[in-house]
């Protein structure tokens, strides 16, 4: 399995305090060749220690001006896989985690109003095979929203 060298490090410091710089400045920061961070990065995202790129899009700009956490008891544990194709097809259903304490999964779902997010919970969420309960946390607003930016070693 590859490793991540000194170099790696350095090249994911810096891009994970602005994923949008040009490789180029990356380069010349790092002393090597844009072509040179390409082929890092590259490998990176093969090693899956870089998962993802893009851009954030903000719901409520889009009229979803809920954010709720769900939490979802299972029947049995293992029914958690199905219930996750199920809800795959929810695409109001953000994020999704098996989870210990008093949940079996904790849900985070858009909506775009309290109507929308009941007829989300009855009509959908609960009708799903395996979902005996839930229980809904409304978020009144969104503090701090960030990925892991910790200094790599």
């Amino acid at each position: 399995m590859d490793r991540i060298d000194n170099l790696d490090k350095k090249i994911l410091n810096i891009i994970m305090t602005n994923a949008r710089i040009a490789s180029k400045d990356v380069a010349i920061e790092c002393g090597v060749s844009r072509a040179a961070i390409h082929q890092r990065i590259q490998r990176l995202i093969e090693m899956k220690v870089i998962t993802g790129s893009g851009y954030n899009v903000n719901p409520k700009m889009l009229g979803y001006n809920t954010c709720t956490y769900v939490g979802v008891c299972l029947e049995k544990g293992p029914m958690y896989r199905e219930v996750v194709k199920q809800l795959e097809n929810i695409p109001e259903v953000v994020e999704c985690h098996f989870t210990t304490g008093p949940y079996s999964m904790l849900i985070k779902v858009y909506a775009q109003d309290n109507q929308h997010l009941m007829e989300l919970l009855n009509d959908k969420i609960q009708h799903i095979p395996g979902v005996t309960r839930t229980e809904t946390l409304i978020s009144l607003e969104q503090s701090m929203n960030r990925q892991i930016n910790i200094p790599v070693d």
